[in-house]
Parts: structure tokens; C-alpha cells; sequence
């Protein structure tokens, strides 16, 4: 294990889990950030090919979370949930095992805002306040990850932040919204809102369609009015083609607005259009379509109009 002078050289060392489609992107950004700023990028994830492309371009590859934790003191987790955040930090490879000094992790994956405050108290009670989180949602989608755009919804203390937001800013355009866990309040509420704008646009497809009306026209007629919207934007080629090539999964959507819909029922939120919502994914999802684009909901509609 590096010792503290090692682990802390230069202007800063980050490290990054989670290789997946939005992690690849993210983590180019990452790159980029410290080699322009003389920092580096330590990279770990289950398949160690995941990483060629990043190691290739300059980034260290880790062989465990522990050694990831021994070389940085800022380490962005972009997993699915909080289940995959905590295999990562217990057991002999593990992050809690390779501290070194005062470490922030900051948990990307969409979770529950309760969860991430409860996992907050739990690590700083066990590691004496040496490891503590900050959440950090992202939302712009594998679009937004390529192009370093995502919205990106902090919370936590200020000092954590304060250190974590250089990182963070590569990536996409990071505001600090309150405490640990506002990040996933922001992310469930912008989830409801995505959910709600992907159910219109395919039930407008498909009563459209069904008068006779050239959608591929339409959808670019409303794209400069009031209906406009990102989630047009990027889901309209897949609603004039009817295919459905997965860039946000409808099961993973389905998972969000049970977060949104458990922090409305903790603050006594009387929510009107989420249970409709989460109502229409969970059909989604058991009738198959959990692994297609959340836009698929046109085919759910389609399958069940006369």
C-alpha cells in the first residue's frame, strides 16, 4: 500500500468504479481532468477489459477497491445501487481495508435518499469520520456522458464537496443542493419528471398515429413549442421506428420511482401522478420490456389498444 505522501502527490489522484455506459464516458472525462491538471485517474471494475481503452489513454488500473482506496482520496462509485456500492467495501480487498487518510467516496447510482444518508452515518461511525460520502446522481443519459453535459445533483457536507467538486465539474455541470442525500431527492424528482414526459410522448405517438398523422412531422412540430423537451429530443427516432435499443432500461426507471415514491409517502407528499407512473413501469417491466428503452412504453400502449 502506497504510504500518505505517495497516495496525496501531485494536484490529485480520483479514482472511478464502474465501467459501464455511463461509466466509460464519465471516466474519460476524468482523464482528461488530470492529465490537463497533472493528476492522475486509478480505475477498478469487475472485468479488468472494461479499463483497456482508459488504460491505454494513461489511466492506472487497480486490481481491488482496496488498492484504489490506497492511492486516492476522492473515489466516484458509478454503480447501479447501493447493493453493488457495498461489495465493493467490506472483506480483505475491499475499500474500507486500503484507507490511507481522509477519503470521500461519492455514490453516482440513483438510490434511495434514505439509503445513502443511512450508509452516510454508518461508514463515518466505523471508519472514525476517515471515509465519508457525498451523493452525486448524474442525469443526461449516455448522450450527456459522452459530451461531459450531465446534470449532476450533490449532496453532502460542504468540506467534502469543496473537495470533490473539481472532479465532478469534468463531467457535466455539479451544483450542491443541501445535505448528504439531496442528491437523490433532486434525481428522484427529476426521474418523476422523466417518467412522466416518456409516458406522454408515447401515448401522443400512438393516438397520433392512429389518426392518420405523419409522427416523424409531428414530433418535430412540437419539438419547437411547449412540448418540447430533451426527452424528445433523443427518444424520437426511436418512437418513429418503433425500435427500442436500450439507453435508459425501463426496469431501471421502474427502480427510481420507487424511490421517488418513498420519499414522497417520508415527507407527506400527497403525489398524484407518480403512483399512475410507477404503476404503468412495474407493467412494463413484468410484461417483459424491462430491458428495452424506457420510450417502449409506446409498445405497451400499442399492445393494449384496440
Amino acid at each position: 500500500m502506497p504510504d500518505e505522501a505517495e497516495r496525496g502527490g501531485g494536484p490529485g489522484r480520483v479514482g472511478f468504479i464502474g465501467l459501464g455506459l455511463m461509466g466509460q464516458p464519465m471516466a474519460h472525462h476524468l482523464l482528461r481532468a488530470a492529465a490537463k491538471h497533472g493528476g492522475e485517474l486509478w480505475v477498478h471494475s469487475r472485468r479488468q477489459s472494461s479499463a483497456a481503452d482508459l488504460v491505454d489513454s494513461g489511466a492506472h488500473w487497480a486490481d481491488t477497491p482496496r488498492e484504489l482506496a490506497g492511492r486516492c482520496d476522492v473515489v466516484i462509485s458509478m454503480l447501479p445501487d447501493l447493493p453493488e456500492v457495498a461489495e465493493l467495501l467490506d472483506g480483505d480487498d475491499g475499500l474500507l481495508a486500503g484507507l490511507a487518510g481522509p477519503t470521500v467516496l461519492v455514490i453516482s447510482s440513483t438510490s434511495a435518499p434514505t439509503g445513502v444518508r443511512e450508509l452516510a452515518d454508518d461508514l463515518t461511525r466505523r471508519t472514525d469520520g476517515l471515509l465519508t460520502v457525498v451523493d452525486a446522481p448524474v442525469s443526461g443519459g449516455v448522450e450527456g456522458a459522452a459530451a461531459g453535459t450531465l446534470s449532476i445533483m450533490v449532496g453532502g457536507g460542504r468540506a467534502d464537496v469543496d473537495r470533490v467538486m473539481p472532479w465532478l465539474g469534468a463531467m457535466g455541470t455539479a451544483v450542491h443542493l443541501g445535505p448528504v442525500g439531496a442528491g437523490e431527492v433532486a434525481k428522484a424528482c427529476n426521474q418523476l419528471i422523466v417518467a412522466a414526459t416518456t409516458v406522454a410522448l408515447g401515448e401522443a405517438s400512438v393516438i397520433a398515429e392512429r389518426a392518420g398523422l405523419d409522427l416523424a412531422k409531428l414530433l418535430d412540430l412540437l419539438g419547437g413549442g411547449y412540448a418540447g423537451s430533451r426527452i424528445l429530443e433523443v427518444k424520437k427516432a426511436k418512437l418513429i421506428a418503433h425500435e427500442y435499443p436500450p439507453a435508459g432500461r425501463a426496469r431501471f426507471l421502474r427502480k427510481d420511482l420507487g424511490f421517488a415514491a418513498a420519499e414522497a409517502e417520508r415527507s407527506g407528499v400527497a403525489a398524484q401522478v407518480l403512483p399512475v407512473l410507477h404503476e404503468v413501469f412495474d407493467a412494463m417491466v413484468e410484461g417483459g420490456l424491462g430491458d428495452h428503452d424506457s420510450i417502449s412504453v409506446q409498445k405497451y400502449i400499442l399492445d393494449r389498444s384496440l
